[in-house]
């Protein structure tokens, strides 16, 4: 004859809710995990586990115990941390912390009457799931140090600690975040250190953890820098950080730190592009001399608030133990920025254009020890024929060093910079110049 298993009284189990919902807000979340006078006994019951000092201080709580408590778990070298679903298994040595419920980022923009600013190019990222797999393509975070920049409302910088990152420091311009990093940093037990400066006015050399420094032939130190970047900064800020990367300062004092950065869909596409695509730039060249760049994924325009018009790249960057050109970085920039400035015609024209026209034979030279075709494009040419361009260039302009300083515009300082206005032809710029003369006189 069997015994039918007695079934738990619905206000028992209402009561048993209740304490289970008490220690999730004063044991469990507060702590980060139970404290250590719970000797890791839990009592598990109908797939929760409920530490039994979570029944001190009801009436009945023996009474409770023996309906409700199933089996109880000795946990020695495996934490089961089960609340309302399981969260997560681990081991004693790498635990990783979870965070308290806080408001949502958008509840926070709410709070706070936080609205986007145009001027600062501030669309917000508000999907948890693309915020984590940002994070989780990044690399494995867990127990590494991670520096974030621009983390508005704090959307990333949850997934950063919910992935178990040891430390994190968030550079943040705008000051009406501080109350939301604020709350998130009390909530994090000290994991969290926020700084309210511009990244482009801010050096990191002296931030970063020395500690954390790698041979620069090693692996990648245990650091990542990653962001949801404004537009208007994420071309500069990759210039500026490329610059270091040459000179291993900056992020890279302490090694091959990897990057993960947000670019606007046509400019991340531009910085993989490879040789002969027709988007293929000057900035793709800068960046895969000097790394290894890869596309994760695309984030479409309307996973962001405000809907920017147009779709996003996530990029990653992992610095090269040797870069593929061996030359100063502004030597190169100035090479491919010559030679890119008219892309569309053949590259002869733009290397006629690092030399006087005085001295056509070095123009020749150049072609002659370089082997490459003069009737070639500029998007065309393959990252060897760049490096044969640079190398060829040096050697001239240590023999002739006024060469090296040689302009071939007359008034450097207008002439387009940025990265998107490479298909200026030179002749609109020039009259522009003749219309501003002109305006002058």
């Amino acid at each position: 004859m069997t015994c039918a298993t007695p079934q738990p009284d619905p206000v028992l189990l209402l009561n048993a809710r209740r304490i289970l919902e008490r220690w999730r807000r004063e044991v469990c979340l507060t702590a980060g995990r139970p404290s250590a006078d719970l000797g890791g006994h839990l009592t598990a019951y109908s797939g929760h586990v409920i530490p039994e000092t979570a029944f001190q201080g009801y009436n009945g709580q023996y009474k409770y115990k023996r309906v409700f408590a199933i089996n109880i778990v000795m946990v020695r070298s495996t934490l089961l941390c089960l609340a309302e679903t399981v969260i997560k298994q681990v081991s004693s040595s790498s635990f990783v912390q979870r965070l308290p419920p806080l408001p949502t980022p958008r509840d926070l923009l709410r709070l706070y009457k936080i609205r986007a600013h145009k001027q600062l190019s501030q669309n917000f990222l508000l999907d948890s799931r693309l915020n984590n797999k940002l994070v989780t393509k990044s690399g494995k975070v867990e127990d590494c140090y991670v520096c974030e920049v621009g983390p508005g409302p704090g959307n990333i910088t949850r997934c950063i600690l919910q992935n178990g990152a040891r430390s994190v420091l968030v550079v943040e311009k705008d000051r009406r975040f501080l109350p939301s990093l604020e709350l998130l940093a009390d909530a994090s037990g000290g994991r969290l250190k926020v700084i309210l400066a511009d990244i482009m006015d801010l050096s990191l050399e002296n931030i970063l953890p020395k500690e954390l420094a790698r041979p620069w032939t090693s692996f990648p130190p245990p650091l990542y820098i990653m962001g949801n970047l404004p537009f208007n900064i994420s071309t500069p800020l990759i210039i500026k950080w490329l610059r270091h990367c040459s000179q291993r300062t900056g992020p890279f004092v302490h090694g091959r730190t990897q990057l993960t950065l947000t670019f606007q869909l046509e400019v991340g596409n531009r910085i993989v592009s490879m040789p002969g695509a027709r988007d293929r730039c000057r900035l793709s060249v800068i960046c895969q001399y000097l790394c290894h760049v890869d596309k994760l994924f695309t984030i479409p325009g309307k996973a962001f608030f405000p809907k920017p018009d147009v779709d996003v790249a996530v990029v990653k960057f992992t610095p090269r133990i040797l870069p593929l050109i061996d030359q100063p970085f502004e030597l190169i920039n100035k090479v491919i920025t010559v030679v890119f400035h008219h892309r569309q015609k053949f590259c002869r024209y733009g290397i006629e254009n690092l030399i006087p026209k005085s001295r056509p034979d070095l123009v020749e030279e150049i072609f002659k020890k370089t082997g490459i075709n003069p009737e070639k494009r500029s998007y065309q040419l393959e990252m060897e024929e760049w490096k044969a361009l640079c190398d060829v260039y040096s050697q001239i302009c240590e023999k002739n060093k006024a060469i090296r300083d040689y302009q071939y515009q007359s008034r450097k300082s207008t002439c387009p910079q940025d990265f998107e206005d490479e298909d200026i032809p030179p002749e609109d710029v020039e009259s522009c110049l003749g219309n501003e003369n002109q305006d002058i006189k």
